[in-house]
């Protein structure tokens, strides 16, 4: 049996001229994983009321779902207000929350979008409208009785909005490794946070990844979610860093490596990436996932023969 990656890339979002948003990105990491054969594809499913109010505010989830949010509040979201909005937005939450519950199966889960990591409780931000790493967890304590969760966010930006929300929770380890002078200019407190210079390369960022995961590990945590942003490749318009696909592809194996030996099951979440020309970012972000079915693939022949084992 294959495994199974979420998509919502058929809803499009019309942009102005010149955004700096690259809606495309979603549908040529579906079409490039594709002709890899290793993978099949779903439609994600929308998000429901009652999952988005685990985590958000309810007059922010009602205004965003109206259209009547306010002009500041969709200029600190980064996207114009559009049905064609709400439709991608809820797919994209919903996609994560089934990407939770795959992972539970297939040793990991993957939404081809998501790592919605800047929104907060009752306000979006950096193109982030809910979190959706936060809506999966709150719909897994809900559903499964998780107790402990840890969210490890290798995106170049900070995780600020899942650090907030998870500030107080003594069940959810957030870790984030970020770059130091990087938007959010306004941090917020991770569990752990490692805070990297401009212009990180290879080396510094996995010896940083490697002295910081023990930690993570030490919390025991019954499932990861992998935020697997990919805007620290040197291309990236707006990452600052100076990674390599070869240290990116480095960064996977580690992290998913990691989880298949300690059978923690691990929710890849796409993040960000915005390579100029953004191939590069499409190739970094498929590679994630052709790691994971690597990595995991002794796990899905087991599926494949009708048995569900341990990791």
């Amino acid at each position: 049996m294959q495994p199974r990656l979420h998509y919502c890339d058929h809803y499009g979002i019309a942009l102005p001229e010149g955004h700096k948003f690259p809606m495309e990105k979603y549908r040529m990491v579906r079409d490039q994983l594709a002709v890899s054969g290793r993978f099949r594809f779903e439609c994600a499913p929308f998000a429901t009321q009652q999952q988005l109010l685990r985590v958000h505010d309810r007059d922010y989830v009602h205004h965003f779902l109206q259209g009547s949010l306010s002009a500041q509040a969709i200029r600190r979201i980064g996207f114009p207000w559009s049905p064609a909005l709400v439709q991608r937005t809820l797919a994209s939450v919903g996609g994560a929350v089934a990407a939770a519950e795959d992972a539970f199966t297939q040793g990991f889960g993957g939404n081809l979008a998501g790592g919605t990591h800047h929104a907060f409780v009752s306000e979006g931000s950096g193109f982030c409208v809910f979190n959706d790493i936060a809506v999966a967890i709150e719909h897994l304590k809900a559903t499964r009785g998780l107790r402990r969760v840890a969210v490890v966010d290798l995106d170049v930006h900070q995780g600020d909005g899942t650090a907030s929300i998870y500030e107080d929770d003594p069940g959810v380890l957030t870790f984030s490794m970020h770059g130091a002078h990087n938007f959010p200019f306004r941090k917020q407190r991770s569990k752990l946070d490692v805070p990297l210079p401009n212009g990180t390369e290879d080396d510094a960022f996995l010896d940083a990844l490697y002295t910081s995961m023990p930690q993570v590990l030490a919390f025991e945590p019954e499932l990861i979610f992998f935020q697997a942003g990919v805007d620290g490749l040197r291309e990236d318009k707006l990452g600052k860093l100076a990674l390599t696909p070869q240290g990116l592809q480095q960064r996977n194996h580690f992290v998913l490596q990691t989880c298949r030996r300690l059978a923690i099951p691990v929710v890849i979440c796409m993040g960000g990436g915005y390579s100029l020309p953004i191939h590069h970012s499409v190739q970094a972000h498929a590679q994630v996932f052709l790691d994971a079915a690597a990595v995991f693939q002794e796990r899905i022949a087991t599926m494949r023969n009708g048995t569900v084992g341990t990791l």
